[in-house]
């Protein structure tokens, strides 16, 4: 048996085959092989100039971050020996051994491990869209989930509060990668660019400056050209990079410093915070800078895939950065007091142009891979119904999770030259980035400990040793950063309130409207009730009403039908559903019923976070009624004959052939004298929001002329 694409070759063992046959088979299966190793190896090159740009540009900042106060031999030996073994456990061990692993069909990132979590327990706030068992209409095979709860998934099902502190949590790793976005760029330019004050003491600080600031524009106005094009284009010069920094390492190791190696001992570790303390402390929140960027290992998964982006870091990034910081750190032994310049300085003169070249070539390609996870991470939330929709176009037609957010791109932009234009200085930016870099992978570390516990169900042992460990580590780090506030660091915090704020109000309205139309909801009886009046007309056409809700009809209905007096002869009430998992496949995607009435269907359209809902409006309509009409013609209730069955499908094509429409409610909050002021702020905040984003009609590319919106109050 042979398996490729999801297709089975079985061979009976009645069937024989030739030597030579059995030959070319094992030959074809090896070509087959050696064509996915050369793919991993092609996407692997590719990784380097999206995922790793801001990790692997970290020695431009970390050491000019740190506030060294006459430091020692002793004192580097030992902040090598921290930044090695950060890189080690953070970068092999946590991320490319443990958290890759944690994908959701594909997709990475904070929001792809909590709905990973929401897929096998019901533990989400918004409900999970099952659909109620009298309803019909199934759950995708995705959500099938035979595993017996364990404690801990009881009790979040058990505990609103618990389910909602776990929402915020990963609501604020969303807010905070986002934030990583913003200052990534900004801080990896800077650096780079201020490289030009040095040979140029003459070049002002307000140059370097407005420097990066066109350089950050021109690199945000190229994200529309797809994350494919753009490493294409990148991956050459993350390449270079990769090679050259850790050869002038190695050439510093050899010359200055050969046995700097020995700092590997966790011993030296020891010695620096017996030797510094409180100020050692302190300089954590410069050493957790050579970890950032590896949050865009997880989150940028869905660009690419699991085992290219470990064979990347475990055989070209990993190792370049080792060398780099080895090299670093043998030339400032040397030079004790060069640490404010500690990239620049430890290069030798005749090759330093093409490394300064190649450093702000590179700078702008760590910029990259935030800006693509953010890409990402705000698709999720928009497909989530955790964020106010934005546009999300898919760049890529082989790579579901390829996105640009115009939207999203230009406000990056705007916040990313006001951070280089009101901060200036590259350590006021790190104390803002350190902030940012270890709280999200503090929340990913909470999260994958709920995943292991709950999914995978690891031996007790493992979890308590995973937890215990990077749970210490990266709650050091954060006590150290949280030092930086007052400095700088104040500004991801405010950046990840403002969207944490945007997020809950939209999600706490978007509650409001579903409780209101789940109370005011219409019964399929009633719906009877109504059509049967004599003041009720049905009227030639094909209608699709959309509702969000699958147990009973929209409120909405009630309110069209009483003002409009008729319905069209096929009315097909569709819901928008969006899963909790990455992808529906084809055959689950839409699901049709009867609803027991005379031309009255329902319809679920569902769709994965990872899917495209862009549809002609005329394929969208297309595919639903050949889906309705499989369903017609496949009844077998021994209700229907045959004859009343080609009635059926007779009046669809005849009601197609009159006409298409679709129906949607616009509904707003009525806030009266009686509201609650908490309801009048967070309604009145979500009206703001829902008033200026994207429709979700558009997404499906149906045409202006097919639509028609249906206005009602709902009261707060």
């Amino acid at each position: 048996m042979d398996v490729e694409g999801g297709n089975t070759i079985t061979l009976s063992d009645s069937e024989t085959i030739p030597n030579g046959g059995r030959d070319g088979f094992h030959d074809r299966g090896e070509e087959r092989n050696g064509k996915v190793v050369w793919k991993d190896l092609v996407m692997a090159y590719r990784t380097l100039g999206v995922v790793f740009g801001g990790l692997v540009t970290s020695p431009l900042y970390v050491y000019p971050s740190m506030n060294l106060k006459s430091p020692s031999e002793s004192d580097y030996l030992g902040i090598y020996s921290i930044i090695f073994w950060t890189l080690t456990l953070i970068g092999v061990v946590k991320y490319v051994c443990i958290a890759l692993k944690a994908d959701d069909q594909g997709e990475g990132g904070t929001f792809a491990l909590y709905s990973l979590l929401c897929r096998h327990v019901n533990i989400g706030i918004l409900p999970l869209r099952r659909v109620h068992s009298n309803s019909g209409l199934s759950l995708p095979s995705q959500y099938i989930d035979g595993q017996k709860q364990n404690w801990l998934g009881k009790f979040f099902e058990r505990s609103l509060v618990a389910r909602r502190i776990l929402l915020f949590v990963a609501m604020l790793g969303t807010c905070m990668l986002i934030g990583d976005g913003i200052l990534t760029p900004a801080i990896s330019v800077l650096s780079a660019i201020d490289g030009l004050r040095g040979p140029f003491p003459s070049v002002t600080k307000a140059a370097v400056e407005s420097i990066s600031a066109v350089v950050l524009i021109a690199l945000f106005m190229v994200q529309k050209f797809g994350t494919s094009q753009v490493s294409f284009l990148f991956s050459p010069i993350m390449a270079a990079w990769t090679i050259t920094t850790p050869m002038v390492g190695i050439y510093r190791i050899i010359s200055q410093y050969p046995s700097i190696f020995k700092a590997i001992s966790p011993s030296y570790i020891i010695h620096f915070f017996l030797r510094n303390g409180k100020e050692g402390w302190l300089l954590l929140g410069g050493t957790v800078l050579c970890i950032t960027g590896s949050e865009a290992m997880f989150a940028d998964l869905g660009h690419f895939n699991k085992r290219s982006i470990q064979m990347a870091f475990i055989f070209t990034i990993y190792p370049s950065l080792v060398l780099t910081y080895a090299g670093q750190t043998a030339y400032l032994i040397n030079n004790l007091n060069d640490h404010d310049d500690g990239f620049y300085k430890f290069i030798p003169g005749p090759v330093y142009w093409p490394i300064f070249i190649v450093a702000t070539l590179a700078a702008v390609v760590a910029s990259q891979s935030l800006i693509s996870a953010t890409f990402s991470v705000i698709k999720q939330s928009v497909v989530l119904d955790y964020f106010p929709r934005v546009k999300v176009v898919h760049t890529s037609p082989c790579k579901e999770g390829e996105v640009y957010s115009p939207e999203t791109n230009y406000i990056l932009m705007v916040l990313c030259v006001a951070v280089i234009l009101g901060f200036g200085d590259g350590k006021d930016i790190g104390n803002a980035f350190g902030v940012v870099v270890i709280l999200v992978m503090l929340i990913t570390t909470i999260l994958l400990t709920l995943v292991m516990i709950m999914i995978w169900r690891t031996p007790p042992i493992l979890i308590c040793l995973y937890f215990i460990s990077f749970f210490i580590l990266e709650g050091v780090y954060v006590s150290a950063v949280f030092t930086k506030i007052p400095e700088g660091g104040w500004l991801p915090f405010a950046i990840s309130i403002i969207l944490a704020f945007i997020m809950f109000g939209w999600y706490y309205g978007r509650q409001r409207k579903v409780e209101y139309e789940m109370m005011n909801k219409i019964e399929l009886e009633s719906l009877g009730a109504l059509l049967s009046r004599p003041d009720i007309q049905r009227v030639p056409g094909l209608c699709f009403f959309y509702s969000k809700i699958q147990d009973g009809l929209t409120p909405i209905l009630g309110h069209y039908l009483k003002n409009m007096r008729s319905l069209h002869q096929v009315t097909i009430f569709t819901t928008l559903r969006y899963l909790l998992v990455a992808k529906v496949t084809a055959h689950e995607r839409i699901v049709v019923k009867r609803l027991g009435l005379k031309g009255v269907y329902g319809c679920v359209i569902q769709y994965g976070y990872a899917d495209s809902l862009n549809l002609e409006g005329d394929e969208f309509v297309n595919q639903v009624t050949n889906h309705l009409c499989e369903y017609i013609q496949s009844c077998s209730d021994g209700v229907l004959n045959v004859m009343s069955i080609e009635q059926e499908m007779l009046e669809l094509e005849q009601a197609k052939e009159a006409g298409v429409v679709h129906v949607r409610g616009k509904t707003r909050f009525h806030i009266g004298k009686e509201t609650r002021w908490f309801d009048k702020v967070m309604i009145g905040f979500y009206e703001f929001l829902h008033n200026n984003c994207r429709s979700s009609l558009p997404a499906l590319g149906i045409p202006l002329t097919q639509r028609m919106e249906v206005g009602m109050l709902y009261e707060a």
